[in-house]
């Protein structure tokens, strides 16, 4: 016991012992600075100011920009730049995914390259036929309210309403004779108009070109895309007169007619109408007489 009480003396003697540092001029021996240390001033000086060195690189890592240059640290502002970049391109993805499966339509109707369809449409239609003798057609009470309602509003209504959705009167793109007309099983999905060379094509409706350029086959064609998803092709133009991009009016002059590209048998206008992707008869639309 007594060499453990001797022992806690001589280390609080090395402790508490006082030392003195010197710096002394090496020419002249002359006393520049002098301080009195112990050991135990040292290790808590030494200590206090190891503290302070880490508490400021965390004050530095913390609230400074260094911390962008420490490896695998990533920022709040990187990471929400990062996120905002990924749902960017996923949105441009999206968007170019969807313009080329347009310019996909768009070729397709240049080339005409549409399949028919030989699904028989009444079979399509045999599972919803009925038997009208198994069914009681005896009108039932609600409904014959709903009737003499209905009528009573529509006699005293004086506005027509609109039961066609768009309004299908289109202007004749030229007047001419059809040298052939529209024969969906032949894969002609159009009428060809002859008509004198440089006579001026113009647009069947108001909208806008989508396409104007020079193809082998068909020579110049220009399609404009007009309300409600309706496309006009006018084909074997013998110039353009607007661009991709441009606004028309109906009636105005878009191009004429001339005699280019591979497929074509002398002056005349190859003109196609779509709707929504469905090739529709120019002739129940159009008269170019």
């Amino acid at each position: 016991m007594a060499k453990k009480v001797k022992k806690r003396k001589e280390i609080k003697r090395k402790l508490l012992h006082k030392y003195r540092l010197v710096i002394l001029n090496e020419n002249t021996f002359e006393e520049k600075i002098s301080f009195k240390l112990s050991r135990l001033n040292v290790f808590v000086t030494g200590s206090l100011f190891m503290i302070g060195l880490i508490g400021l690189t965390i004050l530095l890592i913390a609230f400074t920009p260094l911390r962008e240059y420490i490896p695998g640290y990533s920022s709040t502002k990187l990471k929400k730049e990062a996120t905002e970049l990924t749902y960017k391109t996923d949105s441009l993805v999206r968007t170019l995914n969807y313009t080329n499966r347009y310019l996909d339509n768009i070729r397709m109707v240049l080339k005409g390259d549409i399949e028919n369809s030989e699904t028989n449409r009444d079979s399509l239609f045999q599972q919803f036929k009925l038997d009208p003798s198994s069914i009681d057609l005896t009108p039932i009470k609600e409904d014959s309210l709903l009737r003499a309602e209905v009528a009573l509003e529509d006699k005293y209504n004086l506005f027509e309403r609109n039961t066609d959705n768009r309004n299908l009167i289109l202007f004749p793109p030229i007047s001419g004779t059809v040298s052939m007309n529209y024969d969906a099983e032949k894969r002609h999905y159009a009428v060809d108009v002859v008509a004198p060379k440089d006579t001026p094509v113009k647009s069947v409706a108001n909208g806008v070109v989508i396409f104007s350029e020079w193809t082998t086959e068909t020579g110049y064609v220009i399609i404009i895309e007009h309300e409600g998803g309706l496309l006009s092709v006018y084909k074997h133009n013998g110039s353009l007169a607007k661009e991709q991009g441009s606004i028309v009016r109906a009636g105005e002059v878009i191009a004429s007619v001339g005699n280019t590209g591979e497929f074509t048998t002398g002056p005349h206008l190859h003109f196609e109408l779509w709707d929504n992707g469905n090739h529709l008869n120019p002739l129940d639309f159009i008269d170019f007489n």
